[in-house]
């Protein structure tokens, strides 16, 4: 029987540039619901955790929550989690910190420009550590090959 998780909860800033966002093509997807910052208000929360950069590992036992993922660039995404931390009190977790990214990223105010994964590398991530799903998440990431080569995936 395949076990139902809550739905993924992607919070992206209304400026995020679409043309260079990871989560293009996931929008239909069942298991995910986006919303739009600050224009649209977020379902209830209480069973989710947020991923950050700055938290301790998400392990398997995390694996019952559902995820909630920043979509944003680094300046942007501040300013939201100032504001998620006004509304609710969600639980953190982060990749480890082994986990290396694959986008070829141009911004400066990533705090470690390494691990700080392109949202859907981290979602991708956090499935496979949490036993769910994630065979078909990077089907159109340009960056897939050298996502998995760096990080000793096997397709």
């Amino acid at each position: 029987m395949m076990q139902m998780f809550p739905p993924t909860i992607v919070w992206r800033h209304r400026k995020e540039n679409l043309k260079k966002c990871s989560l293009r093509g996931l929008e239909c997807r069942q298991d995910f619901r986006f919303f739009s910052y600050p224009n649209e208000i977020l379902p209830d929360l209480s069973n989710y955790i947020l991923l950050t950069i700055d938290a301790p590992p998400l392990e398997r036992e995390d694996a019952e929550r559902g995820l909630v993922v920043i979509d944003a660039t680094w300046r942007y995404a501040q300013k939201m989690l100032q504001h998620m931390d006004l509304m609710s009190n969600l639980g953190r977790r982060s990749i480890p910190p082994h986990y290396r990214t694959a986008y070829p990223r141009r911004q400066s105010d990533c705090p470690d420009p390494e691990r700080g994964l392109a949202s859907l590398e981290a979602i991708f991530v956090a499935y496979h550590i949490m036993g769910r799903d994630s065979s078909t998440l990077l089907n159109d990431y340009h960056w897939r090959d050298l996502f998995y080569k760096v990080n000793d995936f096997t397709p």
